[in-house]
């Protein structure tokens, strides 16, 4: 039988804890900046997804509105040229 060392026994135990405590500190430091980065994000007053796909239906209207009335424009000025 192999005889156990008392000062390796310790240092495996510390490099263990050490290990631990670093994961455990990494989570920590994991945790923390996402809730700052979810704070600065709620701090920025950003548009949410359904304001933004409003807004996009909005002016796409728009847009339909004003090729509507730029076709209605081009014929009447066909129609008073041709007069």
């Amino acid at each position: 039988m192999a005889a156990t060392n008392p000062l390796l026994d310790d240092i495996a135990g510390l490099m263990t804890g050490a290990m631990g405590a670093a994961r455990a500190a990494g989570e920590e430091a994991k945790t923390a900046a996402q809730a700052r980065v979810k704070a600065m994000i709620a701090d920025m007053d950003l548009a949410g997804r359904d304001e933004v796909e409003a807004l996009k239906a909005l002016a796409t209207a728009a847009l339909e509105r004003v090729e509507t009335l730029e076709k209605r424009l081009e014929d009447l000025e066909a129609k008073v040229n041709s007069n």
